[in-house]
């Protein structure tokens, strides 16, 4: 992961979910592949309602799926 403020479980998820795709999950939110992709290197945070959204996909918290580095 990159040096990004935020830690995040997206690939870990994506592959424990039927190894969806990032761009499956980019369809599934309204987003790029390139910006889930870009999300899951630490490169870019996600908006609060795109991470909200990510979550909900998966059926988790939000503390599950991206955690603030301190």
């Amino acid at each position: 992961m990159a040096d990004g403020p935020i830690d995040n479980q997206v690939k870990t998820l994506r592959f424990l979910n039927g190894e969806m795709t990032q761009a499956d999950l980019g369809d599934c939110i309204g987003v790029t592949r390139q910006t889930i992709a870009a999300i899951e290197a630490g490169k870019y945070s996600p908006s609060l309602e795109a991470a909200f959204r990510i979550a909900r996909v998966f059926g988790k918290p939000l503390e599950e799926v991206f955690q603030w580095k301190e």
